[in-house]
This record gives structure tokens, sequence and C-alpha cells, in this order.
């Protein structure tokens, strides 16, 4: 009997540390979480400008959407609050306290939030985002695609125009790789750092950044491929 004591005391213990972990986590959420978000599609062709107070509003805490935001992103006139649920949910809620869309973290100061029907959306500091947005318009241009040993195989064109939803159009140049000619990719994306190529079949190649600034497409093989600003 006092060994099973001794378990049910060691398990209470537990439990009861991993809820002190828990509040602690959620505790600290809800002060990372008070300052200017941007709220956007996953590409940012629309976005809105989130501010998160800290000061108790209802079932959860003030907030303040930019005016542009209910015709970017319609949903987002049923948010009224917002507030950190379980351990690590950040949910944007209506009157009611119910979820307009909630947000887990996937990267540092980087939340993803799906709503049914419609797709995914990123919460994302203000600050982060726009310096990425300066990052995607420094991809527009021409750029050369070559081998590992230099060898150029073909040239490409990565533009601004619109081509869908969150992608954008990109022209091959003439005599590319048969390879690449076969790929043919019409519409590409910046997306968590990597430049994402895509054909009208929906096959998709990723490109890396790598500590050359070189763009090398990911997962690297023997016979890398890699884009090169022109």
């Amino acid at each position: 009997m006092r060994a099973l004591r001794v378990v049910a005391s060691a398990v209470a213990a537990c439990l009861a540390a991993i809820g002190i972990a828990h509040a602690q986590d959620a505790a600290a959420l809800k002060k990372q979480m008070p300052g200017q978000w941007e709220l956007s599609t996953t590409e940012r062709s629309k976005t809105c400008v989130v501010t998160l107070k800290g000061d108790a509003a209802g079932q959860g805490f003030k907030l303040e959407l930019e005016p542009a935001c209910k015709a970017a992103l319609p949903f987002t006139k049923d948010i009224v609050a917002w507030s950190v649920r379980g351990l690590d949910i950040v949910r944007l809620q209506d009157a009611a306290g119910e979820a307009v869309i909630d947000f887990t973290e996937v990267e540092a100061g980087i939340f993803e939030g799906l709503r049914q029907g419609e797709g995914v959306y990123i919460l994302q500091d203000l600050a982060a985002a726009r310096a990425m947005a300066k990052s995607m318009d420094q991809m527009i241009g021409d750029w050369s695609m070559v081998r590992g040993n230099g060898q150029p195989v073909c040239g490409l064109t990565l533009t601004n125009t619109e081509a869908g939803p969150d992608n954008f159009q990109v022209f091959l140049k003439p005599r590319c790789d048969a390879s690449i000619a076969q790929f043919n990719p019409t519409q590409w994306r910046l997306e968590r750092g990597q430049i994402i190529l895509m054909s009208k079949s929906g096959d998709a190649w990723q490109f890396e950044a790598d500590d050359n600034a070189q763009w090398r497409r990911v997962p690297d093989t023997a016979d890398p491929l890699i884009m090169l600003r022109q």
C-alpha cells in the first residue's frame, strides 16, 4: 500500500508540474501577444493590421482592427476581442467568445490559422511581415538557373503580376534545359523563406537560400539546381 501511495504521490506531483508548466506557457503567450500584428493570406495578397492589447474586454482582451480590414478580409467584421485558449492557441473571437479563427505558432512569431472553406491565414509580427514584403520585392526580375558546376541551364523572370490566389506569374526564357522546359513553371510565390515555382499541372519546386546567397533546390541532390539573380 505504501508503494502505491508513493506512486500516486509521484503521479500527482508530475501532473501538478505539467499543469504549472502549461499555465506558465499560456501566461507567457498572453504577455508576448500585445502589439501590432499583420493578419494576412499566406502570401500577403490581402493584409490587415491588428493591434492586440492587454486590457480585458468581456471574455478576452481588447484589440483594434485597421479600417481596411473588413474589405480585405471580410470575416474580420466579427472579431471583437482576442484570448489565449489552452496551452498555445491564440483566438480571435466574436462577442460571444466563439472563435472566428484560432492560431497556433508554427515558427517564432508566426502563427497559422485555418478557416474551413477559405484556407490558411497568417498572423505575424507587423515589422517582420513588412521586412518579408521587402524581401519579396527583391525577388522580382530576371534569374538564371545553373547546375552545381556553374553551367547555365535556363533563364526565367519572376514578376509581380497576380496569377491566382497568392501566386504570381513566372516566364521561362528560350532554350532551357529539357527537364526545366518540361516542368514549365508558370507561377511562383515566396513562402516561409522559400521560392516556390509551380507548373500548370500542380507540381512544385522549392528553392532555399544558402550561405553563398544562392537559391538551391531542396531537397539537395548530387547535381544541384541553383537560381541566381541576374
